[in-house]
């Protein structure tokens, strides 16, 4: 652990890494706030520096509320830059974030005078992009000074799994599949069939990835949506996924039956037989692909791609290979945006490809805080996760870093798309509390430490999908 040792009143090392997390979120509310003040031209209403001349058109003044907003936020955002240099360069903090975070300082200068030659002189006396760049190197500097103090304040040199406990015999007095008998109603016998039918479909990732596929036909289609276009790209949808979970059941049968987690899957206690969820699988693909051909072929495709993706791509060769198997295996809960685009479209176009990046880039600050919790289980059935493979201090390390670029390709999206202050506004709440769940497993390093920041996550991603259909769909 490191020397707690900072300027008053920072103090702590806590303290300190609270004031990192909050210059990280300040710094990319200035840069979805001058997105939006880019995307509504407010710039050019205000054409004087520091302080903003009242308009004399009256139908200007949102546009100038819009620039001051950006300037206040300026302000804000350099003290905290400002406050965040000096507690590095006198406290105990190692040599590589005091020199990041001293660039980022120097850096903001820059980006300073660079707003204001904009501000005065015009968009056209700078090179294009050159105010956004010093933006999102500031953003990137901050956030990698914030990772690697956490990393050397709370990590430990080896926290992987070399050889994984066994999962302890629970059930030594269960029947085996030849000794279970199933009850005697008839009634009670199909309820549990049934239930066990619906539980290989994987219900629990219907909502998250229905509403990625119904932002995505809102982005293309906005107000003019058809109802059908919507019931048929959903219903295709959740088939799709039902026929993904059922294929991934009965691949991973057998490691199933070592996690404790999965122990109790239907065909991990041979409640299903498995050419009967193979018969099932096919005939959800097949649903699936007829519903996704009433509206394009190009959606199909899409479809028969995603559940291929899922089914053999990610379980059979990523999952158990590769400890990249959570950051590739994001292109499967990425699919979805493509095919909510294509299904209004017959088209892959830039703001799907865009809305598809944020759930890649998202997926793995999602689903390392579940491997995290659930670490020893994939240890136990031979899974190279990321905390088993390069150990909980490099994962929580790596949810900051996919934080951070899940929050800058939010930044794409709005560019793209010209989402409003109703997308923006949520973005900084939910990704602000997704940060600070992440910090905070950083302290605590616990299974419910880690839960927290995977349940933040589901907030962050799902309340954004819903901000761009009201946003897309009422603006």
């Amino acid at each position: 652990m490191a020397t707690e040792s900072f300027p008053r009143p920072i103090g702590t090392r806590r303290r300190f890494s609270a004031l990192l997390a909050a210059t990280a979120l300040g710094v990319y509310l200035l840069l979805i706030v001058g997105a939006t003040t880019s995307l509504t031209n407010a710039a050019a209403s205000c054409s004087t520096w520091p302080t903003c001349h009242a308009p004399v058109d009256p139908l200007n003044q949102t546009e100038i509320a819009i620039a001051w907003a950006h300037r206040l936020v300026a302000v804000i955002v350099g003290l905290l830059v400002a406050a965040t240099a000096v507690a590095a360069i006198f406290g105990a903090v190692s040599r590589r974030v005091r020199a990041v975070l001293a660039a980022a300082a120097v850096l903001y200068v820059v980006q300073i005078g660079v707003g204001a030659v904009t501000a005065t002189t015009g968009a056209s006396a700078i090179v294009p992009g050159l105010h956004l760049a010093l933006g999102l190197t500031i953003f990137t500097g901050v956030v990698l000074a914030l990772a690697w103090d956490l990393e050397l304040a709370t990590g430990s040199d080896d926290d992987a799994i070399d050889s994984p406990e066994p999962l302890e015999e629970l059930e030594g007095d269960a029947p085996s599949a030849a000794e279970r008998t199933l009850p005697s109603s008839r009634l009670t016998r199909a309820k549990l069939t049934a239930f066990a039918y619906f539980q290989m479909m994987k219900p629990r990732l219907m909502w998250l990835l229905c509403l990625v596929a119904a932002a995505g036909m809102a982005l293309a289609a906005g107000p003019g949506l058809e109802i059908y276009t919507i019931v048929a790209t959903l219903f295709g949808g959740v088939l799709a996924i039902g026929a993904s979970g059922t294929f991934n059941h009965v691949l991973e049968r057998d490691v199933d039956q070592k996690m404790s987690r999965t122990a109790d899957r239907p065909l991990a206690v041979d409640l299903i037989p498995v050419r009967n969820a193979l018969a099932f699988g096919l005939g959800l693909t097949a649903l699936s692909l007829a519903a996704f051909l009433t509206i394009n072929r190009l959606a199909a495709a899409l479809g028969l791609a995603a559940i291929m993706f899922y089914s053999v791509v990610y379980t059979l060769l990523l999952k158990p290979n590769t400890v990249q198997n959570t950051v590739i295996g994001g292109a499967a809960g990425a699919l979805p945006a493509l095919i909510g685009w294509a299904a209004v479209t017959n088209e892959i176009g830039w703001p799907g490809l865009a809305l598809a990046g944020v759930i890649f880039l998202w997926t793995p600050a999602h689903f390392y805080n579940l491997a995290l919790a659930y670490k020893d289980d994939y240890a136990r059935g031979g899974f190279p996760m990321m905390p088993v493979v390069r150990g909980e201090t490099v994962t929580r390390k790596h949810i900051i870093y996919y934080i951070a670029a899940t929050l800058v390709s939010t930044i794409a999206l709005a560019w793209i798309t010209e989402l409003g202050t109703l997308y923006a506004g949520t973005v900084v709440l939910f990704g602000g509390i997704f940060l600070w769940a992440a910090v905070r497993l950083h302290f605590e390093q616990t299974e419910a430490a880690a839960f927290r920041s995977f349940h933040a996550s589901n907030a962050f991603l799902g309340a954004v999908l819903v901000a761009i259909l009201v946003d897309a769909l009422a603006f």
